[in-house]
């Protein structure tokens, strides 16, 4: 299959916005002479994994974080559900962040709290009113959907890295979000563990719908729990399509990142 660039405006149809949860057209970013992303588009609909793979530096961390809102483009869309989301208030942003989990790489559990307050920490920031009989039953099932319920009063440093990322899912996962964030999720982890936390994001997917993507160096995972992947390359989309269409592109940059992976 040949390298398809996606530097054009994404069409927007009926059905697709219907479908589509999160949209980035045509982005570029720079920061001071250094371009980071050049021209990037890709969509994500409902119930759809997409894989973000390159080498580090490519900008796969720089688009989390305009999709999450903490950066803006210099030019080009971030649609949440259709709505573009650059140069809101960040009261505005707030309200669409509560559509999106995060999972933060190094998993980012707060040290001096409990894992059930870890997990408790979001509904209590943004659901201050809620009963403490409701929340506390709110952080056991979370807990429970990861494997970790039997673990609520243990400390982040009393538990291994799996069981972090375990927590951190949990935590991602608290304000029923609409779309899942993913940092290196298998990260530092051994294979073992590694397969756990796979298993765990498709099992997750395929209870909770969500328009999910993966930053990622792991093509094993990669291919494990994404629908389609995209390969960035010098700020834009070298190659998009599923596992099976990576490997067989002519592209010369999919070629060598695959050989060196």
């Amino acid at each position: 299959m040949a390298a398809m660039n996606y530097t054009a405006s994404i069409p927007q149809t009926d059905d697709a916005i219907s479908t589509q949860v999160v949209a980035v057209d045509n982005v570029f970013k720079s920061f001071g002479d250094q371009r980071v992303l050049n021209g990037v588009s890709l969509t994500v609909n409902r119930g759809e994994t997409l894989a973000v793979l390159g080498r580090s530096g490519s900008g796969k961390s720089v688009l989390l974080r305009l999709i999450i809102g903490l950066q803006s483009p210099d030019s080009g869309a971030v649609r949440i559900n259709g709505d573009g989301i650059a140069g809101l208030s960040l009261d505005q942003l707030g309200v669409y962040r509560k559509k999106m989990g995060f999972l933060f790489q190094h998993s980012a559990l707060y040290d001096s709290l409990t894992l059930e307050q870890n997990v408790a920490f979001p509904l209590t920031h943004h659901n201050s009113g809620m009963p403490v009989a409701e929340l506390s039953d709110r952080v056991r099932l979370l807990l429970s959907e990861v494997g970790m319920e039997g673990h609520l009063n243990k400390m982040p440093a009393d538990i291994s890295g799996g069981m972090q990322k375990r927590v951190g899912l949990a935590r991602a996962l608290a304000l029923a979000p609409e779309i899942l964030l993913l940092d290196e999720p298998t990260a530092g982890l051994d294979p073992i563990s590694a397969s756990e936390i796979d298993d765990l994001v498709l099992k997750l997917q395929a209870e909770h719908h969500m328009a999910t993507i993966v930053v990622t160096h792991d093509l094993y995972s990669a291919k494990t729990i994404a629908d389609r992947l995209i390969l960035l390359d010098m700020g834009k989309v070298a190659v998009e399509g599923t596992f099976q269409e990576l490997v067989e592109s002519h592209d010369a940059f999919a070629r060598e990142f695959l050989k060196h992976t």
